[in-house]
């Protein structure tokens, strides 16, 4: 059985690498995954998404380190975006790096 994975375009690029470029972006929690409760905000439309912080970045983004402090209970969309592909490149480049 072959295992299919996503294509890294950049293996230099890692989630401990990356400065977080992705975790300004809205996400919305469309599966359960442990997300505590304080991390939660109600969209326009009545949907769960990740807490935005008033400087734009995700609530759970420790600004210190730039890392997921609930990494082991992420949003599955925070799981899915892979690091070093092209959305990853798209949102560094947006982001100035």
């Amino acid at each position: 059985m072959k295992i299919e994975t996503s294509p890294i375009a950049d293996p230099a690029i890692t989630c401990a690498t990356c400065r977080a470029c992705c975790c300004k972006l809205e996400v919305m929690l469309i599966t359960e995954t442990g997300v505590p409760e304080r991390y939660i905000d109600i969209d326009a439309w009545g949907g769960e998404v990740m807490l935005r912080l008033e400087d734009g970045w995700c609530a759970a983004l420790d600004r210190d380190t730039m890392l997921c402090i609930i990494y082991e209970n992420r949003p599955f969309i925070c799981r899915e975006f892979a690091a070093g592909s092209y959305e990853c490149l798209e949102e560094r480049t947006a982001g100035g790096l």
